[in-house]
């Protein structure tokens, strides 16, 4: 049972980084410090997009429309830290 846990919680932990990764990444591509025109920037990005929109775009459509404020990596972090509180306490 400990090693379903840390395995549940590695994984969470994953997520978490990717999510955190894709984040910042937004932001660098934004400011113009990435750019997307380099192969590579555009590799990891394409990747992370493929990973992340199909969670998000099921967030997003409960969401209301914010304009340019997206919410969805907020709530999916919110998501993913209850759960790993979940886990962890063995709560499940």
């Amino acid at each position: 049972m400990i090693a379903l846990r840390d395995t549940l919680l590695l994984i969470l932990n994953i997520a978490q980084w990717i999510i955190i990764v894709h984040i910042i990444m937004s932001w660098l591509i934004n400011f113009q410090v990435l750019n997307l025109r380099q192969p590579l920037v555009a590799q990891i990005w394409d990747g992370l997009n493929r990973i992340l929109d199909p969670l998000y775009s099921r967030i997003r459509a409960m969401l209301p429309n914010l304009g340019g404020l997206d919410l969805a990596p907020l709530i999916v972090l919110i998501v993913i830290f209850f759960l790993q509180r979940l886990v962890a306490t063995g709560g499940f």
